[in-house]
């Protein structure tokens, strides 16, 4: 059984493989998840799977087309993950929590510790919109109509 601080470290490091998908780091990081999964014993996934499913993740990510949902990605990153700490056991799973730890630390630090991936907006520092005569300023905008509205009190034909 896994304790709780170790499914919120599984998590994380889901969230990481998303992240770290279509970004320059992402080859890097994607031999260190292998190298993690290699780690352990016979029967779990050959580094040449991971790999392949770490790049159908980045292809799925990447090109949302595709079908896949980030988040069902980390989900399945998720229960990948938390497989691997229950297979191994005392200081194998200390190592492979240690490896996990480091695969999220080394996303946070190469976006700056801010990351949007789909149709998000990341920012990292500050923001400041504004919108001067008459005009309307957004980081992101759907459909807007802008119209002169009546003068209030006036009647409306």
């Amino acid at each position: 059984m896994v304790d709780a601080e170790l499914i919120e470290l599984a998590t994380a490091a889901g969230t990481a493989v998303v992240q770290a998908a279509g970004t320059d780091a992402w080859n890097s990081f994607r031999d260190r998840v292998a190298r993690l999964f290699g780690r352990g014993s016979a029967e779990e996934a050959s580094a040449a799977v991971v790999l392949e499913r770490l790049d159908r993740t980045a292809a799925e990510v990447v090109d949302t087309e595709l079908g896949g949902s980030v988040r069902d990605q980390v989900l399945v990153w998720r229960t990948r993950f938390l497989d691997l700490l229950e297979g191994a056991d005392g200081l194998g799973r200390d190592a492979v929590a240690a490896g996990l730890r480091e695969l999220v630390a080394s996303v946070k630090q190469a976006d700056g510790g801010v990351s949007a991936v789909g149709e998000g907006v990341a920012v990292g520092g500050d923001l400041r919109i504004e919108a001067r005569d008459h005009s309307v300023a957004a980081v992101r905008m759907g459909n807007v109509t802008i119209e002169n509205p009546s003068a209030p009190g006036a009647e409306v034909s």
